[in-house]
């Protein structure tokens, strides 16, 4: 289901991205391309600028309306207490010295790890 949204989301956000670049910021943009008259076209310029507005409403409002149901889709596990194999892993990894306590504060730590300077 999850990689259902995520494909949706995907082609949402390219759409849009189209019907954006397809707009002129000066109003021209696919309307412009129609040219000639106003009354021989099926569509006029004016129709043509409300209706990429709306798509670029719709496709922005279907791509937060997808994004924010991934939400609901993906559940995270309850836990207490937090894991990471990597944390783990570097716990398992970990060599910590011995001090002997006969020794005084000055003296060789004993028990380290000859390969660590390596």
């Amino acid at each position: 289901m999850l990689a259902l949204i995520v494909t949706l989301i995907t082609i949402t956000a390219i759409l849009l991205v189209l019907v954006v670049l397809a707009q002129n910021s000066k109003g021209g943009g696919l309307s412009s391309q129609f040219g000639g008259s106003g009354s021989s076209q099926l569509m006029g310029v004016k129709r043509t600028t409300d209706l990429m507005e709306k798509i670029t409403w719709g496709l922005a409002l279907a791509l937060v309306v997808l994004t924010l149901s991934t939400n609901l889709i993906i559940q995270e596990p309850v836990s207490d207490s937090f894991s990471s194999p990597n944390v783990d892993r570097a716990q398992e990894r970990t060599v910590l010295p011995s001090i002997d306590p006969n020794l005084e504060s000055g003296g060789d730590l004993q028990g380290t790890d000859s390969t660590a300077g390596e």
